[in-house]
């Protein structure tokens, strides 16, 4: 699923115009990427947790080369799915 494929969703069950309808979508995924990049968590319940990570410089290997690297320090972002979702997921 694209953002537009969203958009379009928001668009058919809602009834809103396409243009409001990806001005919401831009909006809460913009509100999201703001926040994660202040390093808070973001909690949607019956969805799960979205989580910025720090991850510490380590030594690595090219494995094409085979070559020791050193990877630098970064941050990754974590999804971690609430029990709602899962039990939806796994449902017969």
């Amino acid at each position: 699923m694209t953002k537009i494929d969203i958009i379009q969703n928001v668009y058919d069950k809602l009834g809103f115009s396409k243009k409001d309808a990806a001005k919401i979508v831009e909006s809460v995924f913009d509100i999201m990427k703001e926040e994660l990049e202040k390093g808070e968590k973001i909690k949607i319940s019956g969805f799960g947790n979205f989580v910025v990570k720090e991850k510490k410089a380590r030594r690595g290997r090219n494995p094409q080369t085979g070559s020791e690297i050193e990877i630098s320090p970064r941050k990754v972002l974590t999804f971690k799915s609430s029990q709602v979702l899962r039990k939806a997921l796994n449902k017969k």
